[in-house]
């Protein structure tokens, strides 16, 4: 009897307690949902994500990786928010009526969170297929496109915001253009690197993975990044340097990287007592570029006598080999000299060195004296010596 009337009496409180604070309950549920809710998208955007991946188009996964996260932010502020009304409405608390603008502000944050994740993922997307040869893009034009639709959503997502929490956007643009003018003159090379970047996007002379180099500067390495204010070039002992953009709009800037071939420049020296090798050696040489697989015949080939130098028979080879790539074209040079090399011994000649003759008049000697002294000087040494 006596436990009937406590358990009687225990749902007579419970129900009382309830019909008191209905609201807590309300919250519990809210909150429940948006557990609920988070744990039934994740597992949906996790299979979608993992199946979209193996389609070939960049677009698709990209869209649903981008999507998580500020899926799961947006429920919990819409959530969040609505338990915060139906507290706002048993408590009468002034604190709750700052949770409207609080919201739309964290919904605009998380729109722009959303598509600069999907910029990002794009590109990443983008950049990834042109590596894997999938695809041709060019990764310095996806990069700038990148950054300014990253720049135009926070830009957006910051005016809009400020429009929301009741600051007017015309008092707001106004108050820049006015301040425009100071900070233009104030920060003028920042804005001369920011359209020297631009200039370098819309015009293209090198991209990130190029060689550059610039006979004005000491610049020489391949580009790494390609930022608003600085070029960052790696040299080739490894060490990175930082060039402002304004420096591009100013000085000449070659690409090797773009080059179509590369250049054989050499000159060879015969001796003089070879004199009438030389023709039939030039001969030879301009067969043998004629010939080699990686000589291109297509461009300038010109193998000719041209000097009579100190101290030998100069000749030059000027030729253009097929490949650009640095260590392969020293492979070709170098298989180039070994066979003129060759060439020139066949002939029974031989490469010239550095000489001189000196010729004494006959007749000169010198007088007993200074005979002696030099004999002297050459034996006294000698004696030294032992």
């Amino acid at each position: 009897m006596d436990l009937s009337a406590s358990l009687n009496s225990l749902v007579d409180a419970v129900r009382a307690w309830s019909g008191a604070n209905t609201w807590i309950v309300q919250v519990f549920v809210v909150v429940f949902c948006v557990l609920l809710l988070n744990f039934v998208q994740r597992l949906v955007t996790a299979r979608l994500y993992r199946q979209l991946q193996r389609t070939r188009t960049p677009w698709d996964d990209a869209l649903v990786d981008a999507l998580r996260k500020p899926l799961t932010v947006l429920i919990w502020i819409v959530g969040i928010a609505f338990a915060a009304q139906i507290a706002q409405q048993e408590t009468a608390a002034a604190i709750f009526s700052a949770v409207p603008p609080l919201r739309d502000v964290g919904v605009i944050a998380t729109i722009a969170w959303f598509l600069l994740r999907l910029v990002t993922n794009i590109q990443q997307n983008v950049v990834a297929r042109h590596e894997a040869r999938e695809a041709r893009y060019d990764p310095t034009t996806v990069d700038a496109l990148s950054k300014l639709l990253r720049a135009s959503i926070l830009i957006t997502a910051a005016l809009v915001m400020l429009q929301t929490l009741g600051f007017s956007i015309s008092g707001v643009l106004a108050f820049g253009g006015i301040g425009g003018i100071a900070v233009g003159f104030a920060a003028k090379d920042l804005l001369a690197n920011f359209f020297g970047g631009l200039m370098v996007y819309l015009d293209r002379p090198f991209q990130m993975g190029e060689w550059i180099r610039s006979p004005d500067r000491s610049i020489e390495g391949t580009v790494e990044h390609i930022g608003w204010r600085l070029t960052r070039i790696r040299t080739f002992d490894k060490r990175p340097v930082y060039v402002p953009n304004s420096t591009f709009m100013s000085i000449a800037v070659e690409n090797p990287s773009r080059m179509s071939h590369r250049r054989i420049y050499e000159t060879v020296g015969l001796r003089y007592d070879d004199a009438g090798r030389v023709e039939a050696i030039v001969a030879d040489v301009k067969d043998l570029l004629m010939s080699h697989p990686d000589i291109d015949q297509a461009q300038t080939l010109m193998v000719n006598f041209n000097a009579f130098g100190p101290s030998s028979l100069d000749f030059f080879v000027y030729c253009f080999t097929r490949t650009t790539v640095w260590t392969e074209y020293h492979e070709v040079k170098q298989d180039v000299l070994f066979k003129i090399q060759n060439i020139i011994a066949r002939h029974g000649a031989e490469i010239a060195f550095p000489t001189s003759t000196v010729h004494v008049p006959e007749g000169l000697r010198l007088s007993g004296d200074a005979a002696d002294e030099r004999a002297s000087a050459v034996v006294a040494p000698k004696a030294r010596s032992n």
